[in-house]
């Protein structure tokens, strides 16, 4: 079997920057561990599978996979998707996708780039004290939950964002001191660090070493969890972000509802045939 294969550095504006995802249209699914596999062989941080929807609800369905395990939630592969979809056929403006755990999601051209709608994903304090010692600190300004497995750690400045060095075994292990995450069946937490920005609104680190990711390059679900905090803080409805890891990667975010549109370029680098 022959499966088509593009791999799409998202929320970046040149090839090496922002998050790499591959995109796999499917004309049907196949079964899940070979989805899983196909994942694992990719080793990216996400695999995004396309298969057209037969409902009308949107244009595909979408499910996200990285090299361990299927996740509720993936911005930077579904941007990918939608920038796949957009320029093999220059007459749509917008795609949707229907997902199993995040309802439907849209991809529109808006300039040199694209506009993404997520769900708003609100967070609230929590104490997290094996998460807030797992990335090497002491205190935090704040520390909040999400229950799809979103912790949210807000420190003071970016100097202390781009001085984290977490202890990834610790921070992939959930523990008894953290109850609201220990009592969860899952082991994997994506754990977003951020503070106000230097040359940017906002800056943040995320990790995922449950989820197979020690640190992920951007991560646009992160920014549907940041966006409700910052927003309210800043007192508006819109900032700029930067995700501070190896690769960087920029983008805006905008609170529009129980939606977060963020906004961002995409480059395809590879484009060929997975042999299955």
């Amino acid at each position: 079997m022959k499966l088509p294969i593009a791999q799409i550095d998202a929320f970046a504006t040149k090839p090496f920057e922002g998050n790499p995802a591959a995109v796999m249209p499917l004309t049907e699914w196949l079964d899940d561990a070979v989805l899983q596999a196909i994942a694992a062989e990719n080793n990216l941080s996400e695999t995004a599978f396309l298969v057209p929807d037969t409902t009308g609800a949107s244009e595909f369905e979408l499910r996200w996979f990285t090299p361990t395990s299927e996740v509720v939630l993936c911005g930077h592969a579904t941007l990918a998707s939608g920038h796949h979809v957009l320029t093999s056929d220059s007459a749509l403006t917008t795609v949707r996708f229907r997902t199993r755990k995040a309802g439907i999601l849209s991809v529109t051209r808006a300039g040199d780039g694209y506009e993404l709608a997520l769900p708003a994903w609100a967070a609230d304090p929590s104490p997290l004290p094996h998460i807030v010692a797992a990335l090497g600190l002491t205190t935090a300004v704040e520390t909040l939950w999400h229950p799809n497995r979103y912790a949210l750690i807000v420190l003071e400045n970016a100097a202390q964002i781009r001085a984290l060095d977490p202890d990834f075994r610790a921070l992939g292990r959930p523990s008894p001191a953290d109850p609201v995450v220990s009592g969860s069946a899952e082991p994997d937490v994506l754990t977003i660090v951020t503070a106000p920005g230097d040359d940017t609104d906002v800056i943040s680190r995320v990790f995922a070493p449950g989820a197979g990711i020690d640190e992920d390059p951007v991560t646009g679900s992160a920014h549907a969890v940041m966006t409700p905090y910052w927003t309210k803080r800043l007192g508006r409805d819109r900032f700029t972000a930067y995700q501070a890891s190896a690769r960087g990667g920029h983008l805006t975010c905008r609170l529009d509802g129980d939606r977060v549109v963020l906004g961002g370029q995409c480059v395809t680098v590879l484009e060929g045939v997975f042999f299955l």
